[in-house]
């Protein structure tokens, strides 16, 4: 890494310590040349998950906004918070895993789904009403119809 006080290009390290709950590096560098002391950061880059929406348009994954979801849906019903988060974090990991920068928010709609069907029933229920949009009582009634088989 090049020096910041003499420009010389070749700098040693000389201590290394993991920050940010190990995700970055913190470098401790002195220059061949000058002497001088100096910190640097290295950090893993990552490329961001961009999830595209029914209307079609593009924004950046958050996954509060899946955790928000589950919560709504979870609400007064016997699954914990711990649940909840490993939900969250299965989905999370799926999503990454998957190696794209872009997919669809029906893949990840339905990826929660499967997972909160296993949770627990009526969270199902009221998560596939918001998810499914549905519009009137038969289309309710036909998911519940599914869900019973």
């Amino acid at each position: 890494m090049k020096c910041p006080y003499c420009g010389n290009p070749d700098t040693r390290v000389v201590d290394s310590r993991p920050v940010d709950d190990n995700a970055s590096i913190r470098r401790r560098r002195v220059c061949d040349d000058c002497g001088k002391r100096f910190t640097s950061y290295e950090r893993v880059e990552t490329v961001p998950l961009v999830v595209i929406k029914k209307d079609k348009t593009r924004e950046i994954f958050d996954r509060s906004k899946i955790e928000s979801g589950v919560i709504r849906a979870c609400h007064k019903r016997p699954v914990s918070a711990q649940q909840i988060r490993e939900l969250v974090d299965s989905v999370e990991s799926e999503v990454a895993s998957r190696g794209d920068r872009e997919i669809p928010s029906t893949e990840i709609g339905e990826m929660v789904m499967s997972r909160i069907k296993n949770l627990d029933p009526v969270a199902y229920v009221r998560f596939a009403s918001v998810y499914r949009e549905f519009k009137d009582v038969e289309t309710f009634m036909d998911e519940l119809k599914k869900f019973l088989e």
